[in-house]
């Protein structure tokens, strides 16, 4: 699909780090867009999204839009699987009527964490989380439906500009203290949104459906992260690895997730690049 002078692009989730970059990076590359975060529509009022799609005509539909919130969703069951679980297969419903491309993006979170090498494709989701399992409802309930132009993008840990993420967090921290205790037994692959957005494009220029998994090439542990971070900021702070024991959450995260980027480069004939590559681009921009 040619984005150039593409009429109207809808992007759910548009407030949010990776619907930030995905405005920027469809503008730069001619499309119109119509950028609705929730305090725009409510994803889950059908009428409402049927009248704003019939309203714009769009050519293409993202939905950027998720609760994101790992541990507060363990309490927040409810609102979690609304928005991960109901919303998207919503959305592709009245997305198909209209017989566009649908772009919806899940997480490395689906997975259990069990493996030790990267998750590919066809790995069978299996959570421990409420965030985790309710993605993966997300997905399932999509690929029930079976809308033949759908695009599912697993993406992972990200950082990046317009929003507070871990890398700034840290960053700020790391100003303030000593010393940091990061978790440095969970690995998985980086995302920088700006590099994620740009690769969708790259994805839907081909007219690609499916499930496809996309980050930053390279595996870090949050500690990893957090070191080159606070290293390339030149800031004299020490970051002391502590094991996930040592800092207890609500939510089990998966001790291993990095994604298996292999498809993604078969399709586009690009590797994305190394997350330490993007992290100096990032950090020299704060």
């Amino acid at each position: 699909m040619n984005l150039h002078g593409a009429k109207t692009v809808i992007l759910g989730g548009a407030t949010g780090l990776l619907g930030q970059a995905l405005t920027r990076v469809l503008e730069k590359e001619g499309a119109s867009v119509c950028a609705l975060s929730s305090k725009d529509v409510d994803i889950l009022d059908q009428n409402a999204m049927s009248m704003i799609l019939e309203r714009e005509q769009p050519d293409i539909v993202f939905n950027a839009a998720a609760y994101t919130q790992v541990d507060l969703a363990e309490e927040q069951e409810e609102k979690a699987f609304a928005l991960n679980a109901t919303a998207p297969v919503l959305t592709a419903q009245l997305v198909a009527a209209r017989n566009i491309p649908f772009v919806h993006f899940s997480t490395d979170f689906v997975f259990n964490g069990k493996k030790n090498t990267p998750y590919h494709e066809e790995d069978r989701p299996n959570a421990k989380s409420v965030y985790g399992i309710s993605k993966a409802s997300g997905e399932k309930s999509l690929l029930e439906f079976g809308y033949e132009k759908t695009l599912i993008i697993r993406i992972s840990w990200l950082f990046g500009p317009g929003k507070t993420n871990f890398v700034e967090k840290i960053l700020e921290l790391a100003k303030q203290r000593d010393t940091l205790r990061i978790v440095s037994d969970q690995t998985g692959s980086p995302s920088y949104t700006p590099d994620i957005a740009k690769n969708t494009l790259e994805l839907i220029k081909r007219d690609q459906y499916g499930i496809i998994h996309l980050a930053n090439s390279g595996v870090a542990t949050w500690f990893d992260l957090a070191s080159e971070a606070v290293s390339l900021s030149n800031i004299n702070c020490e970051i002391k690895p502590i094991s996930t024991e040592e800092y207890p959450t609500k939510a089990i995260r998966p001790p291993y997730s990095v994604l298996d980027l292999t498809l993604f480069s078969k399709i586009t004939g690009t590797t994305p690049r190394h997350w330490r590559k993007a992290l100096q681009e990032y950090v020299a921009t704060l």
